[in-house]
């Protein structure tokens, strides 16, 4: 630290030494010019002046009196002397103080007097320097001599000298008051800050300090603060999964983490690279004023795949949606993410609003997520919808084709009900490509599919992938029952695989789980029973039991029925009213799709007429808080609940379960959960409901808030154990696992694509 100071110290004395040296060139070189022309203006003047005193003189050769006026004159100021010469260059009139310096006429007399137009010169005169003005002087209008006047300049010299020692006295005084200033500077806002900043690291890396401690502010060195934060959470990230993984071993148990998850499927892919496809992007620019802001939109996926692809610099191609998605690709629309440390890439697709309204709004999410739901809403199929879904596919299986070329055996993972018809696509044209495609929403009777005008086209695609997924074995018998009804393929219930046209589709249940660390990370350890005061003294309202909700605002989550018990349980157990308080925190979604529009009004009708109902004092029944919620702001809920609702009424998983049950590592608070959400086929120890029987919800909250602590903790203990093995990794790494795991018959797709096109 002292070299730097002396660098920094020695470096600003050379810089302001040297800018003052320039500045006052300048300012030293200006002043003598002012002062030149100064005096040649007051030379000017005073010549002229005495020409016209002189000249009457000439006429009548009074020699004599011309004396008299050189000696009247001769003591001005920096004046050295005047002398008049005749028209022969001959001294007539000169002061004393000249006839030692001028033995002979200047050579400026002869020229003034042959061009008969007055001039002046510096020059040296006796060893010194001075200046010399000389006017002709005229007899009736003829040039008969020449006034010559001499000024000293050597005032001016000194001048100079005086401004060149003030300058060096600054310039001395400015390095001293700098040099005191730099070394405070230094000591206190970056000796200091370094050195707490080290003691803060050298806590870190013994163990004695979290990657969330404190750490100095730096305004100036802003960049290399968020980078220490950057190490500091891997190191963190490191340390605890280096813990776990030990823990683990001990324990003789198998968790996958995201960093065994990354090895894996790199072992598995060998030189081969992962390529995931879905609707929604794993990273967003969006324009905030004039700069751009990282939108990372909350997504168990992102979680699942990131590890992956950033073990095998893999490619994610997804619409891009949001407004200043275009400002930030390269011309192949690509752009490297994560942004603060890039490890794959992100390809964006883009899509007209047409295509948009079409494709998403229309046909996938008013035609399949309510048919495949069965949420008693009727699905809507239109041509144009149909349309435009088709050609959606098309120009995203083309992108994922662009991202092949050059690939040996790439390996294709696709997302959700958006790319049915993606998969055939691909495989038609890169038949040595592994591709699955995972359905993460329920898939429906074969008797309800039929609702679907183009059922045969969309099986056809899914069954162009190699690899097919669902979140239960439930889903799977559905999707091969409707192939077998719809087309001509062979089932083979035995290996629960599709052979159509030459090629063999495997179906398998893969139930999708969440970070099971992630959640626990957050959490500190806080006093449920505070957080749960605190919360409600947030919304104004005083209770004794919390209970939370957690849903995009989607008819298929079964929110009007949660109310409807709610109210139920009020009424048949009336000492929870005014000390129980239910709060759903409701995201709003795909609102300018009419049904949705409707929905949102009916649930906020509803919980108003629930609260008019009961609502006393400070108290009400449901607290509804309709917007988007942070990651953060739902784990304080998840936290301080004493019981979590989930009553879907229709639902391929349901991760807001598994989200709460990874919350509660105080092993506190009951789960009542859908027996109609796949999530209900692992979590046995949630009390499973009926959502559509108003009592069996009711009866099952008011046991849920009368259980007692042991029973709680023992089913909560049970529930954790489940969600921590059966994790999002090990969901990534059994999907993408099996997938590679899988032959590719290349000569028979081949044989079959030039067949089919015969």
């Amino acid at each position: 630290m002292r070299l730097l100071t002396a660098r920094l110290i020695g470096s600003l004395f050379i810089g302001i030494t040297v800018v003052s040296l320039f500045s006052s060139y300048f300012e030293v070189s200006s002043e003598e010019r002012h002062q030149r022309a100064d005096l040649e203006r007051r030379a000017e003047v005073f010549g002229e002046s005495l020409a016209e005193n002189i000249e009457p003189h000439f006429e009548h050769s009074t020699y004599g009196e011309l004396r008299r006026i050189v000696e009247r004159y001769a003591n001005r100021e920096h004046l050295l002397g005047i002398a008049i010469y005749n028209s022969r260059a001959e001294a007539i009139a000169i002061t004393p103080g000249l006839v030692a310096s001028l033995s002979k006429p200047p050579q400026l007399v002869t020229t003034v007097e042959s061009s008969n137009q007055p001039a002046g010169q510096f020059t040296k005169l006796n060893g010194g320097s001075a200046h010399v003005y000389v006017l002709p002087m005229h007899q009736q209008e003829a040039v008969a001599g020449a006034l010559m006047v001499v000024h000293d300049t050597s005032y001016i010299g000194a001048q100079r000298r005086h401004l060149w020692r003030e300058t060096f006295s600054r310039i001395l005084i400015q390095m001293v008051v700098v040099a005191l200033c730099t070394l405070v500077i230094v000591r206190w806002s970056l000796t200091r800050p370094i050195a707490r900043a080290a003691q803060w690291m050298r806590a870190l890396r013994v163990g004695r300090a979290t990657s969330r401690a404190a750490l100095p502010e730096w305004d100036f060195l802003q960049p290399l603060t968020y980078e220490m934060r950057t190490i500091a959470e891997s190191l963190h990230h490191a340390r605890s999964a280096a813990q776990a993984e030990a823990q683990l071993r001990d324990a003789a148990e198998s968790v996958w983490t995201s960093e065994r998850l990354g090895v894996h499927i790199r072992s598995k892919l060998g030189e081969s690279s992962l390529l995931v496809l879905s609707n929604r992007e794993p990273y967003m620019h969006a324009r905030n004023g004039k700069a751009l802001e990282v939108i990372v939109p909350a997504s168990g996926l992102v979680t699942a795949l990131e590890p992956i692809l950033r073990a095998c610099n893999g490619t994610w191609i997804a619409h891009g949606s949001a407004d200043g998605d275009r400002e930030t690709v390269d011309r192949h629309d690509h752009v490297r993410v994560p942004p603060d440390d890039p490890r794959y890439t992100l390809r964006r697709v883009w899509l007209t609003k047409e295509e948009e309204e079409g494709y998403y709004y229309g046909f996938a999410n008013e035609g399949l997520w309510p048919l495949c739901h069965i949420a008693h809403t009727r699905p809507l199929f239109r041509v144009s919808d149909w349309e435009y879904y088709q050609e959606v596919n098309r120009k995203f299986a083309e992108a994922v084709l662009e991202e092949m070329r050059g690939i040996e055996q790439p390996v294709l993972l696709a997302q959700d009900y958006h790319f049915a018809l993606a998969p055939r696509m691909i495989k038609e044209k890169r038949p040595d490509a592994r591709v699955a495609i995972f359905w993460h929403i329920p898939w429906p009777n074969p008797e309800a599919f039929r609702i679907c005008p183009w059922q045969r086209e969309l099986l056809d695609g899914l069954l162009g992938a190699d690899l097919i997924g669902f979140h239960v074995q439930a889903h799977c018998n559905n999707f091969m029952q409707t192939v077998d009804r719809a087309l001509e393929s062979r089932v083979d219930w035995e290996r629960f695989s599709v052979e159509r046209q030459g090629h063999i589709a495997a179906v398998r249940p893969f139930p999708i789980s969440v970070d099971f660390n992630e959640f626990a990370d957050t959490n500190q350890h806080s006093d449920s029973y505070t957080d749960r005061i605190a919360l409600l003294k947030e919304q104004g309202v005083e209770a004794i039991f919390l209970g939370v909700g957690v849903d995009r605002l989607d008819y298929t989550k079964g929110i009007l029925e949660r109310f409807l018990a709610i109210e139920r349980l009020l009424e048949k157990y009336p000492e929870y009213q005014g000390n129980f308080t239910f709060v759903q925190l409701g995201a709003p979604s795909r609102t300018h799709i009419k049904r949705y529009h409707d929905f949102l009004g009916e649930v906020e009708s509803e919980a108003d007429r629930i609260n008019w109902r009961f609502q006393k004092g400070r108290w009400k029944p449901i607290v509804f808080l309709k917007q988007q919620h942070s990651h953060a702001e739902i784990q304080r809920y998840y936290r301080a609940a004493d019981v979590c609702i989930v009553t879907s009424l229709h639902d391929g998983m349901n991760l807001v379960a598994k989200e709460f049950i990874a919350a509660r590592d105080d092993e506190h608070g009951a789960l009542i959960l859908s027996c109609f959400t796949g999530a209900a086929r692992e979590l046995h120890d949630a009390l499973l409901v009926n959502p559509y029987d108003i009592d069996q919800t009711a009866d099952a909250i008011r046991a849920a808030l009368e259980m007692s602590p042991e029973e709680k903790r023992r089913r909560m203990l049970r529930l954790r154990k489940s969600v921590r093995e059966y994790n999002i990794y090990r969901w990534a790494a059994n999907l993408v696992g099996e997938l590679c795991d899988m032959r590719v018959d290349e000569d028979r797709v081949d044989h079959t694509s030039a067949s089919a096109a015969a």
